[in-house]
């Protein structure tokens, strides 16, 4: 996917789904969209991220596929250093702590994943790395 259209989808998209407390823009297809904000630790810029995301139990979750790039998405580099965030969700700001998916938690979520958008099968052929899941508790 073209980066300029993606940043400049994402920078929409985020737009609508916070003024319209995610009325517009909170739901793409069969997917639901929360926001990641956060401060990056080496700009100190403050950043908006718009996800599909999952719900098991009482946590959201997210798949880092980063659309099947070979690199992982700055959001995901970030939560690994600095896991405390919050997360908008139908316009309702969450302070959650985030960590990372393994073992049997991750083959549950992923499958619940792929369940409701098979694309992340394909995302997965699409590259060599191991595509995490991040639980936001």
């Amino acid at each position: 996917m073209n980066r300029f259209f993606l940043k400049l989808f994402m920078g929409v998209n985020s737009f609508m789904i916070h003024i319209s407390k995610g009325r517009l823009g909170g739901k793409l297809g069969t997917q639901t969209i929360l926001i990641i904000h956060y401060v990056g630790r080496k700009t100190g810029k403050k950043y908006k991220v718009p996800i599909a995301y999952f719900k098991a139990d009482n946590a959201f979750f997210v798949i880092a596929s980063n659309w099947g790039q070979e690199k992982n998405a700055a959001w995901y580099n970030h939560l690994k250093h600095v896991p405390n965030v919050t997360v908008e969700v139908n316009g309702e700001m969450l302070p959650v702590r985030s960590r990372e998916a393994v073992e049997k938690e991750y083959d549950t979520l992923w499958a619940i994943a792929v369940s409701r958008h098979p694309d992340y099968l394909h995302y997965k052929e699409m590259t060599a790395r191991h595509i995490p899941i991040v639980v936001f508790e």
